[in-house]
């Protein structure tokens, strides 16, 4: 009996070491694993940027999305997406044989109405004539005058409805409203074109404007005038600008008050939608709190869903995966709104799949 218990104590004992003995050949394995290589940046500081410089986007100064006002298919198109165009050029033809019968039958309306008036002329003319000579009563008078003017009546609606069936036949033919060109076709051939559908989108060319998004703390330092840097980092260009107006509210645009500049010395390369950085030299950020100071590389960030992040670097040398909240894009890069402060390193390049607290050999 004691030697069982003695043999019990040893077993044991030999599978707690064993047991310590594993746990700290995983503790061995998990301290020794290999870096990984990864290349970082750090954030720039806001006082490095004594300007203000907030995001805008380039659009056409003048620009009309066509549609029509009746129903119909649509028959032909006449142009293509690129296509420059003329004022009163054809773009668009609607199918219009509702119409066609339409005018027939008012047409039709309209000679009954004037063989109608022409009668009843003739007849109040007859009986004015007789009234006079005393051989025609004041109530036979009455009528044929009364039967005259219904005749009449009938007539001017016959030919104002000709007339609005000819103005719809206006809105069966689409026609530029200005020289421009066609940015883009919405219908294809033989769709049904509704009232207020859009069909194209035509713009004039090389006349664009930026429409700049500047924050409260600093709306009431944009005037209209005031000289402006303008890059457009997608064509790696840089103009000159001037404030043309200023919007007086931000219900509609996401609480950041919208500036229309107008570009100096437009280029051909200026696309309709581009991102752009729009420098104030005039206006010094105070308490670095330009929001648009702070970018980053698009190729540094990680999607997950609708989370948007980024890998920083600890004191430790250890990879942290850090959460964000983004603004636009502007060219490669994207305004970072929150989750990174000035003088903070990230992670731009790796050569392996990074994760939460992997170690890092900083090149």
């Amino acid at each position: 009996m004691k030697t069982n218990f003695i043999y019990h104590i040893f077993s044991l004992a030999a599978a707690v070491l064993f047991l310590g003995c594993k746990s700290d050949n995983a503790s061995a394995v998990k301290n020794t694993s290999e870096p990984i290589n990864v290349q970082v940046a750090k954030v720039a500081a806001n006082d490095e940027q004594n300007a203000l410089v907030v995001s805008g986007t380039i659009e056409a100064a003048n620009s009309a999305t066509l549609s029509t006002r009746i129903m119909g298919y649509v028959d032909k198109i006449h142009v293509n997406v690129g296509d420059k165009v003329s004022k009163g050029q054809l773009l668009i033809s609607l199918n219009s044989s509702d119409l066609i019968a339409k005018r027939a039958q008012v047409k039709a309306g309209i000679l009954e109405a004037t063989a109608a008036f022409n009668n009843a002329k003739k007849d109040y003319e007859r009986f004015k004539a007789l009234f006079e000579k005393n051989s025609a009563s004041q109530k036979e008078l009455d009528d044929m005058t009364a039967r005259f003017n219904m005749a009449k009546a009938r007539l001017q609606s016959a030919e104002e409805m000709k007339n609005e069936v000819d103005a719809q036949f206006a809105y069966t033919n689409i026609r530029a409203p200005f020289n421009g060109v066609v940015a883009s076709r919405l219908i294809e051939v033989g769709a049904l074109a509704n009232p207020g559908m859009p069909l194209l989108l035509v713009e004039s060319p090389n006349n664009f404007e930026v429409m700049a998004k500047i924050p409260e703390s600093f709306i009431a330092s944009v005037k209209t005038g005031m000289e402006v840097d303008i890059t457009i980092a997608s064509i790696g260009s840089s103009f000159k600008g001037e404030v043309k107006e200023i919007s007086s509210s931000s219900a509609l645009s996401g609480g950041q008050y919208i500036a229309t500049l107008n570009l100096v010395e437009p280029s051909e390369k200026i696309r309709s939608g581009m991102f752009a950085s729009i420098t104030f030299p005039q206006i010094i950020t105070k308490n670095n709190m330009a929001s648009t100071s702070i970018t980053v590389p698009r190729e540094a960030l990680i999607y997950n869903g609708q989370l948007t992040g980024i890998y920083t670097v600890s004191q430790q040398n250890t990879a942290v995966l850090r959460w964000l909240r983004v603004g636009n894009s502007i060219g490669d890069n994207v305004e970072i709104l929150s989750g990174l402060a000035p003088g903070e390193t990230y992670i731009v390049k790796s050569d392996e799949k990074l994760y939460n607290g992997a170690n890092l050999n900083i090149q």
